[in-house]
């Protein structure tokens, strides 16, 4: 009992000191946002703020920083005491800013700060509250930021002598946007294993707003060609119309899946849409002798890509049994991607579903952490796919996503995040650290 109770003041004194160091931070967190924010970093062209992420590192006293080839960023803080490695990880590219004209007046690159409104954190109704503006801010700028000063306390910490546990260790990685995954697969399966470095849990910045996120479906590209013969469009009963045999695949598709799909209880269904078409030679006066279709295909964790690539050939075969003119190839999307340090990959376009559950021992231990901060804990699950399909999805390591970005605002002209969710984050992350670091073994397993 008297163990217990001075092992509690400890944790309130070490709390108490994180709180005061985050309010000292606090500006500096923010103002590291909006330089983010500040540097365009399209997937493939990140090297700007990378070179910003990795001279941020070096200034707050990180013990490792370094880049890999990939042109990732990486940073850790060892503890005083032995004890698991837990990444927190996001990504520093982002999407196209589209039309400009589109954005209400904000700069997107501006990274301003106002008073606006914004979702509050149960997402049901809006509030004015201080915001920053700007691509990325909602993906996943605002969250790396955050991340990046969570450590800077505990490094902090280390120099006052409040020791902790484990190795903090910080990422982001190039080329998440695209789908592919090259950025992290670069990092965990080729540089983490040469540099000796292990990974036993993850936090993710994607967008959660202040919840501890459990997983998300899947996705697969899925291309499919369906072949023609070309003729003069003056005669065209002399060709086969490849757009016009494609429309039978197209209405087949439509028709299986909406009786076929699965169903998870937390990740919802399944599900297949459409996303591009487009035929050869796609020239007036000249039936097409191809067409491509683009299919995204959303999988929950019981599903496989090779699941989604069999359904589309069954629908296929069945066809050219009733049409012997009917003649189609079905294939997961993959292209060339290069990363600004020049590598060239080519890898299917996948992402594997996951789902951790709530009871599981490294969700408890997060949800204990945010509680030991007075923070309130509810759960969510991603609509969108995100790097932790390859942690959780194919390696099965441990993770969650927590940070103070929301769903809403992501990809969109109205990309913003709330400082007071920020702030609320980075003292977040910390309690999440000191709480994970205590499991062991299995813990770390889904």
């Amino acid at each position: 009992m008297y163990r217990r109770r001075i092992r509690r003041q400890k944790e309130l004194i070490m709390i108490e000191r994180i709180r005061e160091l985050a309010a000292e931070m606090k500006p500096a967190m923010i103002d590291l946002a909006q330089r983010l924010i500040r540097t365009p970093s399209l997937s493939g062209q990140e090297k700007d703020v990378a070179d910003l992420i990795l001279a941020e590192l070096e200034k707050l006293g990180y013990d490792e920083v370094f880049r890999d080839p990939w042109g990732s960023v990486c940073g850790i803080i060892h503890g005083t005491e032995p004890g698991p490695a837990i990444m927190y990880n996001g990504h520093m590219d982002h999407v196209d800013i589209g039309d400009p004209s589109e954005w209400h007046g904000y700069d997107p690159y501006g990274g301003v700060i106002d008073i606006d409104e914004m979702y509050n954190e149960a997402g049901d109704a809006l509030e004015k509250t201080e915001v920053i503006h700007g691509r990325a801010a909602a993906d996943t700028k605002s969250g790396i930021a955050c991340q990046i000063y969570s450590g800077a306390i505990l490094a902090q910490l280390k120099k006052e002598g409040l020791g902790f546990k484990g190795d903090y260790m910080v990422s982001f990685v190039v080329m998440e946007e695209p789908a592919e995954q090259i950025g992290i697969i670069g990092l965990i399966d080729n540089e983490f294993p040469k540099r000796g470095l292990h990974v036993d849990g993850v936090v993710s910045c994607e967008a959660t707003a202040l919840k501890i996120y459990c997983g998300h479906r899947g996705r697969v590209e899925i291309n499919v060609e369906v072949a023609g013969v070309t003729s003069h469009g003056a005669s065209p009963w002399l060709g086969i119309n490849a757009v016009n045999k494609a429309t039978k695949l197209i209405d087949a598709v439509e028709a299986y899946y909406a009786e076929h799909y699965q169903v998870d209880e937390k990740l919802g269904k399944s599900s297949i849409a459409l996303t591009v078409i487009n035929c050869t030679p796609g020239t007036m006066c000249i039936v097409p002798d191809r067409c491509n279709i683009t299919y995204d295909r959303r999988l929950v964790p019981t599903e496989t890509p090779e699941d989604a690539i069999a359904e589309i050939q069954a629908i296929i075969d069945r066809l050219s049994a009733e049409d012997p003119d009917f003649h189609a190839t079905v294939k997961v999307s993959a292209v060339p991607r290069t990363t600004y340090t020049g590598i060239t990959e080519t890898k299917p376009n996948i992402k594997e579903g996951w789902r951790i559950a709530e009871g599981h021992p490294f969700v408890a231990a997060a949800s204990n952490g945010l509680r030991s901060i007075g923070e309130p804990v509810s759960y969510g699950y991603w609509d969108f796919g995100t790097d932790l399909a390859m942690v959780s999805g194919r390696h099965h390591i441990a993770s969650i996503g927590y940070s103070p970005m929301q769903e809403y605002y992501c990809h969109r002209p109205v990309d913003k995040c709330r400082i007071d969710f920020m702030e609320r984050a980075l003292v977040g992350n910390i309690a999440i650290f000191q709480e994970l670091t205590k499991l062991s073994g299995d813990d770390f397993k889904i």
